[in-house]
């Protein structure tokens, strides 16, 4: 695990360079090094938050490619309006590439923006999602501020993450080729000058976890915060619900 008592460097200039450098192999390399499992956990996001056609727009931030709204799209039937939020250029033009491509007919809009200062109206989204990215932006709290700020009363707000598994002896194993093996891997095939696979570890361990997040998120405004772990704890799922007053418990939900 990181020396805690040396923050990982989460400035914006060094998180966009490092996403610009490794930007043209990111969707190769997260289906690669995730044995396709990071497709299934977006499935399961948005089968458990279920976007309604009549419910209004879905924001997804820190979208990198677009991966998860472009399964937002396809579970929507391409009916529902969807932004589409990062803040580096080079990611967005990759997204804006594929939706030109396979998704021709998707209803996605790119926009360049700073998750901590979203340049969108506030009450708007039914669903404001992020899927590792939150442990990416600067400020956690200012980030899940603005994505609580723009979703609808009644909305939904969902953070999938990496987390790591809680029983042993999965916890160690997984830890030691998270620390070791990935980065090695990541480091030879991306070859990038900002050491983008030794941050993904540090940036996980050093991030805050299933009660730890979801009691953040609370505090941002969310009642109802629940968290599903999935794949035995590698990812997990948080969601909560916007409502007028800041009220609600964090619960464990059950893992999907």
């Amino acid at each position: 695990m990181p020396d805690l008592a040396t923050p990982v460097d989460k400035s914006s200039a060094r998180v966009r360079r490092m996403f610009g450098e490794i930007a043209p192999r990111y969707d190769f390399l997260n289906h690669l090094l995730s044995m396709n499992v990071d497709r299934y956990w977006r499935w399961r996001t948005v089968r458990k938050l279920r976007p309604q056609p009549t419910a209004g727009p879905i924001l997804d931030v820190c979208t990198g490619t677009g991966d998860l709204a472009f399964a937002f799209d396809r579970a929507s039937g391409k009916q529902v309006p969807i932004v589409a939020t990062d803040f580096c250029h080079e990611m967005l033009e990759l997204g804006e590439s594929k939706s030109q491509g396979v998704d021709s007919t998707s209803r996605i809009d790119f926009i360049e923006a700073d998750t901590q200062h979203l340049p969108l109206e506030s009450d708007t989204f039914q669903i404001v999602s992020v899927a590792f990215g939150l442990r990416n932006v600067a400020d956690t709290d200012q980030g899940l501020a603005e994505m609580v700020r723009v979703c609808k009363p009644g909305g939904q707000v969902a953070v999938l993450e990496f987390t790591t598994p809680r029983r042993q002896p999965l916890k160690a194993m997984y830890g030691w080729y998270f620390r070791n093996v990935l980065p090695r891997i990541g480091q030879l095939l991306m070859r990038n000058n900002s050491a983008a696979y030794e941050y993904l570890p540090e940036s996980v361990g050093e991030f805050l976890q299933y009660e730890a997040l979801a009691a953040r998120m609370q505090a941002a405004g969310l009642s109802n915060v629940r968290f599903f772990p999935m794949t035995f704890g590698i990812a997990t799922l948080y969601v909560g619900t916007k409502t007028a007053k800041e009220s609600g418990v964090a619960d464990q939900g059950e893992s999907i």
